[in-house]
C-alpha cells in the first residue's frame, strides 16, 4: 500500500511540474513576442509622416513633437469609423502622457491586423485622414 501511495504521490507531482514548466513556455514566447516601433513626427498643424505602411504585428507608437508650439498626443482608429467618438479609439495606441515640445512619448504595444487605420492629433490639430495600413 506503501508503494502505491508512494508512486501516486510521485505521479501527481511530476504532472503539476510538467505542466507548470509548460506555463512557463508560453509565458516566455509572449514575452519574446516582438513590439516593433512606428515613429511619428508632429510639426505645426501636421504629422510629417502621411501615410505609413507595415506588416500585422504588435507595435508602439513614438510620438515626436518637433516645435508645435503646444502639448500634442496621438489618436488611432480604425478606417471608415467615427473618429469623433471615443468608443472607436485604439486606446492602447494612446500615449501615455501628452508629448511636450521637443520630446517624444510611447504608446503601450497595440496589436495591429490588416486594414486600414487613420491617425490624427486632435490637439495639434491635424488632418484626420493619415494612414495606416497594415499588411
Amino acid at each position: 500500500m506503501k508503494n502505491v501511495i508512494a508512486f501516486l504521490t510521485a505521479a501527481i507531482l511530476f504532472t503539476f511540474s510538467v505542466q507548470a514548466q509548460d506555463s512557463m513556455m508560453k509565458k516566455d514566447k509572449i514575452m519574446d513576442s516582438t513590439v516593433k516601433t512606428i515613429s511619428l513626427e508632429q510639426v505645426k498643424g501636421e504629422f510629417v509622416q502621411k501615410q505609413i505602411t507595415v506588416d500585422a504585428g504588435t507595435y508602439e507608437f513614438a510620438v515626436a513633437n518637433n516645435n508645435v508650439g503646444h502639448d500634442v498626443g496621438f489618436v488611432l482608429v480604425k478606417k471608415g469609423q467615427d473618429i469623433s467618438k471615443p468608443e472607436n479609439h485604439i486606446k492602447t495606441a494612446y500615449v501615455t502622457k501628452v508629448v511636450t515640445t521637443g520630446t517624444t512619448e510611447k504608446s503601450k504595444a497595440t496589436t495591429l491586423t490588416a486594414g486600414e487605420y487613420v491617425y490624427f492629433c486632435p490637439m495639434n490639430p491635424t488632418a484626420t485622414d493619415n494612414l495606416l495600413i497594415v499588411k
